[in-house]
């Protein structure tokens, strides 16, 4: 008997013939799993400086609905993160400090949890604590001043200290456990500010009051190119930015932190002007765009590495 073979069936047949083999071969699981990763740090250029985001800290938050958007229904809170893909139950939150070097003198904005997280971003980017000039507090939350000092000592030994003068005045009299043990130590080494006080040439204060009393964003401007640092101004992509009326757990005047969100997020879509976020998910970094009642966030993807 013979087969009549044509050349297409030789090719499927040799094609086959691989995965025949394959599926002979037992599997070899040898490669442990790694688990997720982040990276501690994103730099980019910024007209003449530097700009390096740091991550410092991360963490799961169940129930974030007992932070965000408390005065709403659960069913408003599910319908606006099912519309935005995430879920209503759980949260991943970031910690990012930010690094301006200006060439003259490098800058940090806000110090995270603690010693052990800024020390070990800073190293991942290639800094050493010693090396900060000027160290600014944009207010007095625990992650943003816990990084300040340690048993060890001030974490940040040459730098100096800026922060608004109500924010700290506030805090100074306040009997706050976090600002005593973190911030009073260093008060000889501060210097304050109010709105349109400048840290820097081309780093200046912009008050955004609400999330607390003196609390202060910055815009950091270099070779005609705009960045605002918007602090703690809006703690979330989705249940700040859509919603910026939604009320915030930590927003200790909750009226005035909605008014400060809208008017930043509206002067930020309006001049088109790239943001940091100090929870945004890391680096941290993008843009606003009017979007209905509220807006909506643009992560960065390579803008900002142009230069």
């Amino acid at each position: 008997m013979t087969t009549n073979l044509t050349r297409r069936h030789a090719l499927l047949a040799g094609a086959a013939a691989p995965l025949v083999a394959l599926a002979a071969t037992p599997a070899r699981a040898g490669a442990e799993m790694k688990g997720t990763t982040t990276p501690l740090f994103s730099r980019f250029k910024h007209g003449d400086f530097e700009v390096t985001t740091l991550l410092a800290g991360t963490r799961k938050v169940d129930e974030p609905q007992t932070m965000f958007g408390m005065n709403v229904s659960a069913e408003d809170f599910a319908t606006v993160s099912d519309a935005a893909h995430i879920p209503a139950n759980i949260a991943q939150f970031f910690i990012t400090p930010t690094v301006v070097n200006t060439g003259s003198e490098l800058v940090l904005f806000d110090t995270g949890l603690n010693a052990e997280g800024i020390t070990a971003a800073l190293a991942a980017a290639g800094y050493t604590p010693d090396q900060v000039d000027t160290v600014v507090i944009t207010h007095m939350h625990g992650d943003h001043i816990g990084g300040l000092n340690s048993e060890a000592g001030d974490t940040f030994p040459n730098a100096r200290y800026v922060t608004g003068s109500t924010e700290h005045n506030h805090w100074s009299a306040a009997g706050n456990e976090g600002f005593d043990g973190k911030v009073r130590p260093l008060n000889d080494k501060f210097t304050f500010l109010d709105d349109g006080g400048s840290v820097a040439s081309g780093i200046t204060a912009i008050a955004a009051h609400g999330h607390t009393p003196g609390h202060m964003g910055y815009m950091i401007e270099s070779g005609g190119k705009g960045l605002v640092l918007i602090a703690d101004t809006a703690n979330h992509y989705v249940w700040s930015l859509a919603k910026p009326d939604w009320e915030v757990k930590f927003d200790m005047d909750k009226v005035a932190a909605a008014q400060t969100r809208r008017k930043m997020l509206g002067m930020i879509a309006a001049d088109r002007l790239p943001f940091i976020g100090y929870h945004m998910p890391f680096p941290a970094t993008g843009f606003v765009e009017a979007d209905g009642d509220g807006f909506r966030y643009v992560p960065s993807s390579y803008q900002l590495m142009l230069g």
